[in-house]
């Protein structure tokens, strides 16, 4: 059973930085696709990003440009550095891998 830790969210200024971490135990995560998603209060659930096994990456269009998927094999994790962060990038944000989530790490952008 895979288990996933988030980290790194917190409140910033519109235009700031964040880096969520995602931190995947009990699998060799080298051999997982992984994906980020993310809630904000009263929508439903969005994809964000996604990074294979091999490292391609894929984005949905209103953070592309902006954000920036990783892994660290080496470390079983799973980033998401976020640039020009914008009101709207306001959620609860949550990694999957192998059909299981994490408990979500909050973002608040806001001045």
């Amino acid at each position: 059973q895979v288990q996933l830790v988030e980290s790194g969210g917190g409140l910033v200024q519109p235009g700031g930085s964040l880096r969520l971490s995602c931190v995947v135990s009990r699998v060799i995560f080298s051999g997982y696709v992984g994906y980020w998603y993310r809630q904000a209060p009263g929508k439903q659930r969005e994809w964000v990003a996604t990074i294979t096994s091999s490292g391609k990456t894929t984005y949905t269009d209103s953070v592309k440009g902006r954000f920036t998927v990783s892994r660290d094999n080496a470390k079983n994790t799973m980033y998401l550095q976020m640039n020009s962060l914008k009101p709207e990038d306001t959620a609860v944000y949550s990694c999957e891998v192998n059909f299981t989530r994490g408990q979500g790490t909050q973002v608040t952008v806001s001045s």
